[in-house]
């Protein structure tokens, strides 16, 4: 529960970017704190070039690539030096149908989303912020603190690719969170986001915070296992 969930928020934040104009980078790397309901922060590294995102996981000592050109979805485990290579489209399939199943009986109720401004602004690690509430159906279930002093193209780029490439089934499980997506992109950039609902359950994350953006030359290697380790096969599931 605790990677979907981190993994839709990390799709949320590089979707809610400043729309700017200009070259695209050559890369972005976003290093971030999460935490989660059941334990301390835990810092997250995030890499964006061209059509490839990867994520590091320093404390658990794991990794995921993502590359949409190549249709690769590829998971490494650092402490064992072993790692998996799927296909994203297979995945995706995998994760839908999870999801679809785990939702069989039971209609999410709608909710109106609105997203206000408070008036409130901080200085959050270094960013120039300004406070937005996201409320569902009157009750107010996120709190995030944006930019728009961050020229972030490049990790918009990646991740639209990301989005558009999921099928339809996928996104509509997704269906409040793309309304929140749209309604927050043109905010600007969030730097903290604080999540109050207990929707998640335990093991859910209730805070995201960036602590610094730098924009650099990725090489090729960033994005594939390092030499040395060993491409695990999966074995197929029991029917």
């Amino acid at each position: 529960m605790k990677t979907k969930i981190l993994f839709f928020l990390t799709l949320l934040i590089a979707g809610l970017l400043l729309e700017v104009s200009g070259e695209c980078l050559a890369g972005v790397v976003v290093e971030q704190w999460v935490r989660g309901r059941e334990g301390g922060p835990s810092k997250v590294v995030l890499y964006f070039s061209d059509y490839r995102f990867r994520t590091d996981h320093p404390e658990s000592g794991l990794s995921t690539i993502l590359n949409l050109k190549e249709d690769q979805l590829v998971l490494i485990d650092h402490r064992s030096k072993n790692y998996v290579e799927v296909k994203l489209s297979q995945w995706e399939r995998e994760v839908a149908k999870r999801l679809n199943q785990e939702s069989q009986g039971t209609k999410p109720k709608e909710r109106k989303i609105v997203v206000r401004k408070t008036g409130k602004t901080a200085t959050i690690n270094g960013f120039k912020t300004e406070q937005i509430e996201i409320l569902a159906g009157g009750e107010l279930i996120e709190e995030n603190w944006v930019t728009r002093n961050v020229e972030m193209s490049e990790v918009e780029q990646v991740m639209d690719r990301v989005a558009q490439g999921f099928s339809k089934d996928f996104r509509l499980g997704t269906k409040e969170d793309r309304e929140i997506y749209e309604k927050l992109k043109s905010h600007g950039f969030p730097i903290l986001i604080k999540d109050y609902t207990m929707t998640y359950g335990l093991g859910g994350i209730d805070r995201v915070e960036v602590k610094k953006i730098e924009k650099k030359e990725l090489k090729d290697e960033v994005f594939l296992p390092p030499a040395g380790y060993q491409k695990v096969i999966p074995e197929a599931p029991k029917r």
